[in-house]
């Protein structure tokens, strides 16, 4: 019995609890997956680190020792007080309610979790638009979503979560983990992806946010249509705007590269306008 699987099973006698699927739970049992997530979080010599969803601690007690503070999030009642019982720093709460001001923890702060499935994608948008950026990120996504965040340019998979990652971070993969890998095994198979922060001139990441939902609000129709509804903007202003930028009005969101998008965005002085 690997390590990770010996501490689930005493955690689970202890508590006598089982994963809740509401709350998306699959405990990571593979030494090797855990040893691999924590190396590469301890890779951004992190000052602090946030973890979402301990869980049981597949990654709690190793990510311990290789930061001066470790801050947990945790939704789940039970496993809350089972943390702080250990002595451990807990907010109870759901991650994507909570404020995540980070200017109140010192030096490097680094994020790294096995998230739970169901706001996976939320969380990396909220967390490439944070006022106080992270030093880094160290973040499991269910297959399919890890494709999403790295898809270039003409790939079926490009789109806004694609566009949104990439302009922020320089997104690299890691690893694969196999249902195996988990208890209860899901159906599906996983990704364990790093984000390095890219310095990128955007000065008003929410409104940039905005923009980039705007352009993909219709993904299958023509852009300036999106845009139009998305932003309030007149069809000759946003035309001007595309054809200054060398670009084709009837071009669709998923033909344009990253620089394409800053450009156009800068183009619409929207954070002149801010």
């Amino acid at each position: 019995m690997s390590k990770a699987r010996e501490r689930l099973k005493t955690v689970r006698e202890e508590l006598g609890i089982h994963a809740k699927r509401s709350l998306g739970q699959n405990f990571l049992v593979s030494d090797h997956v855990i040893e691999k997530i924590v190396n590469a979080g301890a890779g951004f010599q992190p000052t602090t680190i946030i973890e979402v969803g301990p869980g049981c601690g597949a990654l709690t007690w190793e990510l311990k020792e290789v930061c001066e503070r470790l801050q947990l999030i945790e939704l789940d009642h039970e496993l809350a007080e089972y943390w702080r019982g250990k002595n451990f720093d807990v907010i109870e709460t759901d991650a994507l309610k909570w404020s995540w001001d980070l200017a109140e923890f010192p030096g490097r702060k680094v994020f790294v979790s096995n998230l739970p499935y169901q706001i996976s994608s939320s969380i990396l948008v909220e967390r490439s638009i944070d006022k106080v950026p992270l030093s880094g990120m160290v973040l499991m996504f269910q297959k399919e979503v890890a494709q999403r965040i790295k898809a270039k340019v003409g790939a079926e998979d490009y789109g806004f979560l694609s566009v949104l990652a990439q302009t922020f971070w320089d997104v690299e993969l890691l690893l694969e983990a196999g249902p195996r890998d988990f208890d209860p095994a899901p159906r599906i198979a996983s990704r364990v992806l790093t984000f390095n922060p890219r310095q990128v001139q955007v000065a008003d990441r929410p409104k940039y946010l905005k923009f980039l939902k705007a352009c993909f609000l219709h993904p299958r129709k023509i852009m300036i249509s999106s845009l139009m509804e998305g932003l309030g903007r007149p069809r000759e202003e946003l035309t001007a705007a595309l054809e200054k930028r060398g670009l084709d009005p009837k071009i669709r969101a998923g033909e344009l590269r990253l620089q394409q998008f800053l450009d156009l965005y800068r183009e619409l002085g929207m954070e002149q306008n801010s």
